[in-house]
């Protein structure tokens, strides 16, 4: 209210003034009419007496040298001016008026009052920012605490939302738990990934999971928005990834049906941006150490996240000796045979997801009870052989590419899977490599 009044205190300054010369200034100089050019070679002695205003000349003497020229201001005229200057400063004054109305109509219809019922804004996703105060706005009754930008979930909360984490809100089954759909208001829903009990290593995964999405904020890290800890039973609260991961899209009972061509190149992308923000931008660097399939999820307009930092690692700790660990078929060759983890070791994992998006087979197929096949070994002969490289394509994608494109991404896919780690490309060149195989309006640099 007091920016409102200190607003039209100083736009009525100018009309007063304004006012002020037109009224009062205007008629002095309008009465007075300045000698011609001619009669300034002759002054008026200052011990002349200059004729009385009222004095009107005669005729004989208007043109007489040396003698200022006078003129009388008739009083009409003078209550014109006033007229005119009193019409001026009031069409200004209501202008003003009407403007400064306008302008406050405009702020009550784009201010939002501090307790409105509307909605909660979340924070836009695609710049990675974290949801989790999202739950401080929500019910704050309900919140326990915080540990960095993660908020501590009321259990009793949790039951209520999944409706005492009934089966029908399952969403999605993988080795480390149930995720389950949890609606915490009208507005908002997330998903709460119930861990299986374990001993020391669970917990540990667990708190390291906590640890780094709470650091970690990018457009395809997934938002960890709260945890919940009671008794032995562990609980993650993420965003909701409506479309679940990219192993259920793959292998489960659409058969990738819903994942075109350029929309698994976005996946790739988004997936090769996660991995390079890690490699690249962290400091240190940030090794995921279990990227696989099934830890890529993927929102309703199938952007890709990477998930479960329960592995996660940097560099520094790689020299101390780690327990093996990771998924069968994803694990770089240098790692399951000698314990050497680095960052080119996500880079084979995200190889093998390559290959799975390309083909759409599993990383590892059971032939027999105890014969099985890695997709990596079947696929490489076939990948380098143009004449064959078409006859393995996933079928639900074949023959709906460039060629020219699909021989570009069969190469990445072969160098990223080298046995040899120094063969592999760096993720940043991989992702660049993405950029241009990926229409615009998805997030790359391909036009129509």
């Amino acid at each position: 209210m007091e920016m409102h009044l200190v607003m039209k205190k100083c736009m009525m300054i100018p009309i007063w003034v304004l006012f002020f010369l037109l009224v009062v200034l205007t008629p002095i100089h309008a009465s007075r009419t300045y000698p011609p050019l001619s009669s300034i070679t002759d002054p008026v002695l200052p011990t002349e007496k200059k004729p009385p205003f009222s004095q009107i000349p005669k005729d004989n003497e208007a043109n007489s040298p040396g003698v200022s020229e006078i003129k009388v201001v008739h009083h009409e005229d003078l209550n014109k001016r006033i007229l005119v200057a009193l019409i001026i400063a009031s069409t200004l004054l209501a202008g003003i008026l009407v403007f400064l109305f306008c302008l406050w109509i405009f702020k009550q219809k784009h201010s939002e009052p501090l307790n409105s019922n509307k909605n909660p804004k979340t924070q836009d996703n695609s710049k990675g920012l974290s949801l989790g105060p999202l739950f401080d706005r929500l019910t704050p009754s309900r919140i326990v605490g915080r540990k960095g930008s993660a908020t501590v979930i009321d259990y009793d909360w949790l039951i209520s939302a999944t409706n005492n984490f009934h089966k029908d809100n399952i969403v999605r089954v993988d080795a480390s738990g149930h995720v389950y759909k949890a609606r915490f208001n009208d507005h908002f829903v997330a998903g709460v990934k119930r861990l299986q009990t374990g001993g020391p290593d669970a917990q540990r995964q667990f708190e390291n999971e906590v640890d780094w999405l709470g650091k970690l904020k990018h457009q395809n890290i997934i938002n960890l928005l709260g945890y919940c800890v009671q008794d032995d039973t562990r609980f993650l609260v993420y965003e909701m990834m409506h479309q679940g991961s990219l192993e259920s899209q793959l292998h489960g009972p659409t058969r990738g049906r819903a994942l075109t061509w350029h929309r698994r190149m976005k996946v790739a992308l988004d997936i090769a941006r996660g991995l390079e923000y890690l490699h690249e931008r962290c400091n240190p660097p940030v090794i995921h150490r279990d990227l696989k399939s099934s830890n890529i999820l993927l929102d309703s307009n199938f952007n890709a996240k990477i998930s479960d930092f329960g592995l996660a690692t940097t560099e520094d700790h790689t020299k101390n000796k780690l327990k093996l660990s990771g998924a069968s078929g994803y694990i770089a060759p240098e790692y399951l045979s000698e314990g050497k983890l680095t960052d080119k070791s996500d880079v084979y994992a995200f190889g093998v997801v390559l290959l799975e998006l390309l083909i759409g087979r599993r990383p590892v197929e059971k032939l027999s009870p105890s014969l099985f096949r890695s997709i990596v070994t079947w696929a490489i002969p076939q990948l380098t052989d143009r004449s064959k490289l078409p006859n393995i394509v996933d079928p639900v994608i074949r023959d709906t590419m460039d060629l020219k494109h699909l021989y570009q991404v069969a190469a990445v896919a072969v160098l990223c899977v080298q046995p040899e780690p120094s063969y592999r490309p760096l993720i940043t060149d991989v992702l660049h490599s993405f950029i241009p195989l990926v229409p615009v309006e998805l997030g790359g640099s391909l036009r129509a």
